[in-house]
């Protein structure tokens, strides 16, 4: 798919609707994980299918078809943020509930739960980083922030996993 990607990305820019599904086939797995990370995974696969919807018809502003699979990515990430941010409900802080606690320190750990406490952009970093294996340049041009910034979200999303896990084992 790496070599003929190119070719049906200019396909897909002149309007051929049979390439950009081909397109979607060889990326849809790992855009339906990374979206997972960042919204569940009750919401995932409806994200990826409107990602998709946007990135056909904002498909002229793609500049390199070499650039397809972060631009793709980053069209996804953005729909996943904006889903997070509308269904954030904003609450007193006095209604808030109490932080996410592992109540046994010694058996497994629920991951889900764990990330889930994690502002979105920090959730797409680790995804990015652990399940992906980017590299923060990768990864920077996915989420469209510069690779320092990558450093930040991961090393802010490593502080508070580490606060919650050990906030719970007290």
């Amino acid at each position: 798919m790496e070599q003929a990607e190119p070719f049906l990305v200019r396909r897909a820019l002149r309007g051929d609707r049979g390439a950009f599904s081909d397109l979607v086939a060889g990326h849809w797995t790992p855009l339906v994980r990374l979206a997972r990370s960042v919204v569940g995974d009750a919401d995932a696969e409806d994200a990826v299918q409107d990602a998709l919807v946007a990135a056909w018809r904002r498909l002229s502003s793609l500049r390199r078809p070499s650039a397809f699979s972060p631009w793709l990515s980053r069209v996804v990430v953005r729909v996943c943020f904006k889903r997070v941010r509308q269904r954030r409900p904003w609450l007193p802080l006095d209604d808030a509930p109490e932080p996410l606690a592992v109540t046994d320190p010694g058996g497994a750990v629920d991951v889900e739960r764990l990330l889930a406490a994690l502002a979105p952009r920090q959730r797409a970093v680790m995804h990015l980083t652990v399940v992906e294996g980017m590299s923060d340049s990768e990864i920077a041009a996915v989420l469209d922030i510069s690779a320092a910034g990558v450093r930040a979200h991961r090393r802010r999303a490593r502080e508070s996993l580490g606060h919650l896990l050990n906030g719970a084992r007290s």
